[in-house]
């Protein structure tokens, strides 16, 4: 059987198929069998020579959106702003092109935390984008005077477990109010640790988040 010659041409396409396939099927009915059909004419041993199950496609879909719209790779270069500043624009890019991008995936969200495998990979990309982005932006902003001395590290985790995991309606779900009001607090904690995110931007693009959230 001849090699592949474009292994990650082949990818991208199992990819795309997957994207549909969970678009038309929603991620728990989904079958491998299902993305392989859609996989325009692609073979299954296509399929695993890349991923062992519909859990890493998904996962690789995520980090691949993530990274077309990669907020904080925007503002890394900005030298004329400030710790403080380029983190409270990455988190504004974030939620704005989430909505657009990442709420393709919303109504199969609470079937995908039931996957140890996807809960698993979800903490630890995660946790990757404390220690690679927020971390470094914070340390830049003590450096700069914009965030009051703190442990970077531990505000970095902190910032990411608010933002990635509570204030999200996944794992606790509930009505407008109740996210909203999640969202005060959010910004009352990292306030009191020097990260005053909040302004009128941030209150307009809250709003259109909690509508999305609630889809």
């Amino acid at each position: 059987m001849p090699r592949n010659k474009y292994p990650e041409e082949t990818r991208e396409k199992v990819l795309d198929a997957g994207l549909r396939t969970f678009q038309e099927k929603g991620y728990e009915a989904s079958t491998i069998l299902d993305i392989v059909e859609n996989m325009n004419g692609l073979t299954r041993g296509a399929f695993y020579h890349h991923f062992k199950s519909k859990g890493e496609v998904l996962s690789a879909i995520c980090e691949r959106i993530f990274e077309e719209t990669n907020p904080f790779e925007k503002v890394l270069t900005e030298k004329n702003l400030s710790g403080l500043a380029k983190l409270q624009k990455a988190l504004k890019i974030n939620m704005a092109t989430q909505q657009r991008d990442l709420a393709i995936l919303n109504t199969t969200s609470k079937e995908l935390f039931k996957s140890p495998q996807v809960f698993m990979w979800n903490m630890e990309f995660n946790a990757s984008l404390s220690r690679k982005y927020v971390q470094p932006l914070i340390e830049e902003g003590i450096a700069d005077g914009s965030i009051k001395e703190q442990d970077p590290q531990v505000l970095a985790e902190l910032f990411i477990v608010l933002f990635s995991f509570w204030l999200g309606s996944v794992l606790f779900p509930g009505n407008a109010d109740y996210l909203e009001k999640k969202a005060k607090v959010v910004i009352e904690i990292l306030e009191h640790f020097g990260l005053n995110i909040y302004d009128d931007e941030f209150e307009k693009l809250g709003e259109e988040w909690v509508a999305n959230e609630l889809g």
